[in-house]
C-alpha cells in the first residue's frame, strides 16, 4: 500500500505541473470540471488507471517479477561463477596431472638413455671378453696343433733315424759283430733286471 500511495502522490504532483493548470489561475474553476477539457479526462482515466492498478495489486506483482526475475539472474550469476571455479580448479588439476605426466615421461626417457648406456656398455664389455676367450681358445688350439706337428715330425725323424741307423749298421756290421752286439746287450739288461 505504501507503493500505491507513493504513485498517487506523484500523479498529484504531475497535474499540478501541468500546463492547463499552470495556464488557469485558479484550477478548481468551473472550466477545469468541464467534460469538454482534455486535461481532466486524462487525468480521470490516470487516476482510474493507478487505482485499477493498485485494486489488482499489479505494482506488487510487477515488484515480485521484478525481484523473481533478479533472484533468478542472481542464482544464475552465483551459479556461473561456481561453475567458472569449477571449470579453474579442473583446468588446474589438468595441468598439474600435464606436467606430473611430463616430468614422469621426462624420467621415463632418462632411465631408458642410462639403461641403452648401461647395456651398451655391456655388450662391448661382453664381446671384449668373448674376443679374450675366443684369442686364448685359438691360441690355445695354435700351441696343441704346434705340439702335435712337433710330436709327429719327432715321431718321423726317429722312424727317418731309426731306419737309416738300420741301414747303416746292416750294412756295416758282420755276423760276428751283430753276435757280440745281441750278446752285450743281453747282458745289459740281464745286469739291470737283477
Amino acid at each position: 500500500m505504501k507503493f500505491s500511495s507513493s504513485i498517487l502522490g506523484a500523479t498529484l504532483i504531475t497535474l499540478a505541473a501541468s500546463p492547463a493548470l499552470a495556464a488557469s489561475k485558479n484550477p478548481f474553476s468551473s472550466a477545469f470540471w468541464r467534460l469538454d477539457n482534455t486535461d481532466l479526462i486524462v487525468l480521470i482515466a490516470f487516476v482510474i488507471f493507478v487505482g485499477v492498478l493498485i485494486k489488482y495489486k499489479i505494482p506488487a506483482m510487477l515488484m515480485g517479477l521484478l525481484d523473481k526475475r533478479a533472484a533468478d539472474i542472481k542464482s544464475e550469476i552465483d551459479e556461473a561463477k561456481a561453475l567458472r571455479e569449477d571449470a579453474q580448479t579442473l583446468l588446474a588439476s589438468y595441468e598439474r596431472k600435464q606436467r606430473d605426466v611430463q616430468v614422469q615421461a621426462d624420467r621415463i626417457v632418462e632411465n631408458a638413455k642410462e639403461e641403452a648406456t648401461r647395456a651398451g656398455e655391456q655388450a662391448k664389455e661382453d664381446i671384449k671378453s668373448s674376443i679374450v676367450r675366443r684369442l686364448a681358445a685359438a691360441q690355445d688350439q695354435i700351441a696343441s696343433a704346434q705340439a702335435s706337428a712337433i710330436r709327429e715330425v719327432r715321431n718321423q725323424a726317429v722312424k727317418v733315424a731309426v731306419a737309416a741307423a738300420q741301414d747303416v749298421i746292416a750294412k756295416q756290421t758282420t755276423a760276428a759283430d751283430a753276435d757280440r752286439m745281441i750278446d752285450d746287450a743281453i747282458a745289459v739288461v740281464g745286469a739291470k733286471l737283477h
